[in-house]
């Protein structure tokens, strides 16, 4: 799926992966390959990309939104920081 993170200064990722892990505000959930239409709120948290199977990348994020529509995921957050 194609999955863009964007923050009011800058994009901080922008590609095709294969999932990503969020803290949202009642739980932490995954979106995966083809999920479903959904939007939901972020909390504090980590965030992990998942660009495939076995290589991941991480951020702690304080607050935010992701809009999942057409295997395409658009995270919009207040800031992250590189884990």
């Amino acid at each position: 799926m194609q999955l863009d993170i964007l923050t009011p200064e800058k994009k901080i990722y922008s590609g095709k992966v294969y999932g990503i892990q969020l803290p949202g505000t009642e739980g932490s959930f995954e979106v995966l390959d083809q999920h479903a239409a959904m939007i939901a709120s972020l909390g504090k948290g980590k965030m992990k990309i998942l660009t495939d199977k076995n290589n991941t990348t991480s951020y702690e994020i304080n607050s935010g939104f992701i809009e999942v529509l057409n295997n395409k995921a658009t995270v919009l957050i207040e800031g992250a920081i590189a884990l």
